[in-house]
């Protein structure tokens, strides 16, 4: 919000940008392009040292859009109005913004506030205003902002390198005059947006691909990218979705014949790549041991679900585990491992969110905006997200409780 100074000009909004502190995070809130369109915003934004260092951004590169560099997070946030970030805070970071701005200060970034250390009653009890970035409303006006899309996109593309990386073949077929080389066989477990783009990428790669969705309007996507769509397309899964593009829960009849004809196919597979993951709830086993046993030895499994508790059974986050033959690949923060464009992409979104928020170089949230009303996490020492505000009993039936 703007204020006066002790001369009684206005004091600019103040935006602060301090370094990544969790493990695996190379990426940063914002990158030189987007501090310059904060500045024409009217805002003054301030940069921890070394913040964008694990980007590939300098300092120099910061102070040269039009920010000020601070030694410490906690200068860089001192009397900060916004603080931007990639992850949530840590219970220290938390600490450390209450007792310098308190009520006043508005978080975002990608909170995680199914399974972090800090909680959203946390941000609540600490006074914090707190955006979670992960909980954009997936409408159309919203498609800017959509943190999820950017950065799976990124993931999809950087799990059949991976991929690559631990396959000892090539990926396209070859003809040489001392024989030919078949095409890799790569699956893909999942076509939202990693998944469509680890298609893409595995298909420029020269690989045959094929994969397998729970939503029948997924197949004419991954028709269009010239992959194979594996289902039992039986009357079940045409009526599998709902009206809002969402899957339907199967019968366990389905998932029995869904789950055969998966096996099957696993099995003639050089490459999985899967994808599945269910915000709030542990990510779906879709590949048991049983299915990376029937794999050939050589084969190589990259589970993008490894840290929400893995779509493979034999996963291990930070770690590749090898099992009879397999590789099995379980990278942490895998857009993080692309950190330049991963940063690019976020600081967009978050210019994107930015834009509803300051007019006129002052910060004038509109609580009833349905983005904001999507992502609003926390206000005014109050958790108001309704996915996370505790659900309060009638006072009668809670007088009734208490009697018991």
């Amino acid at each position: 919000m703007v204020g006066l100074s002790r001369k009684g000009g206005p004091v600019a909004l103040k935006i602060a940008i301090p370094k990544e502190t969790a493990e695996f995070e190379r990426r940063v809130a914002a990158t030189p392009d987007t501090i310059k369109k904060l500045v024409a915003l009217g805002c003054a934004v301030s940069v921890e040292a070394g913040a964008g260092g694990g980007a590939s951004f300098p300092d120099e590169a910061y102070k040269t859009a039009g920010a000020t560099i601070a030694k410490t997070a906690e200068e860089a946030c001192a009397g900060a109005d916004i603080v931007l970030k990639v992850q949530g805070c840590s219970a220290v970071e938390l600490k450390s913004l209450k007792s310098k701005k308190g009520g006043n200060t508005l978080l975002i970034g990608i909170l995680n506030p199914y399974g972090s250390e800090v909680s959203a009653s946390d941000y609540a009890e600490a006074g914090i205003d707190a955006f979670a970035m992960e909980l954009v409303p997936r409408i159309t006006r919203a498609q800017s902002m959509d943190v999820l899309s950017s950065q799976s996109n990124l993931a999809g593309y950087k799990a059949v390198l991976d991929a690559a990386e631990q396959f000892t073949r090539a990926f396209p077929m070859m003809m040489t005059a001392a024989g030919t080389i078949a095409p890799a066989k790569i699956f893909v477990m999942g076509a939202g947006v990693a998944g469509l783009q680890a298609i893409a990428t595995a298909k420029r790669l020269g690989a045959v691909v094929s994969a397998t969705d729970v939503r029948p309007a997924a197949k004419e996507q991954v028709a269009s990218l010239g992959a194979s769509f594996i289902a039992v397309e039986d009357e079940e899964f045409k009526a599998a979705e709902t009206a809002g593009g969402y899957a339907k829960e199967m019968s366990k009849e389905y998932q029995a014949k869904q789950a055969a004809l998966v096996e099957a196919h696993i099995a003639k597979q050089d490459i999985v790549i899967t994808t599945a993951l269910i915000p709030g709830r542990p990510a779906p086993k879709l590949v048991s041991e049983a299915m990376v046993k029937s794999m050939r030895p050589g084969s190589v499994v990259v589970d993008l679900a490894v840290e929400s508790g893995g779509n493979c059974a034999l996963s291990k986050p930070g770690e590749i585990v090898v099992k009879d033959g397999v590789k099995i690949v379980g990278h942490r923060n895998v857009p993080s491992r692309l950190s330049t464009d991963a940063s690019a992409l976020y600081a967009r979104n978050l210019l994107s969110l930015l834009g509803l928020l300051i007019e006129n170089g002052e910060l004038k949230v509109n609580w009833d905006d349905d983005i904001v009303k999507g992502v609003a996490l926390t206000r005014g020492g109050q958790v108001i997200h309704p996915n996370f505000a505790e659900k309060k009993e009638p006072p009668k039936k809670a007088a009734e409780k208490a009697t018991e």
